[in-house]
């Protein structure tokens, strides 16, 4: 597996569990390109922690948004 530094890597499970979805669903985002992932040499996709949470940060700072007026 490429080094990438001291970064934790999440399985898909993980991120899952992060976003309140199947993983199933994390693997469409990472197939249609919505989140970067890491293949190991077994094929298991893999996802940085810092990019999961930055995602997921952005997601939740929308949520809480208030509704901009026009």
């Amino acid at each position: 597996m490429p080094s990438s530094g001291n970064e934790r890597l999440l399985t898909p499970g993980e991120v899952a569990t992060l976003f309140r979805v199947d993983p199933k669903t994390v693997t469409r985002w990472a197939s249609a390109g919505r989140i970067g992932s890491i293949r190991t040499p077994g094929g298991h996709r893999r996802f940085r922690e810092s990019e999961v949470r930055s995602m997921l940060a952005d997601l939740t700072s929308e949520a809480t948004l208030p509704p901009a007026h026009s």
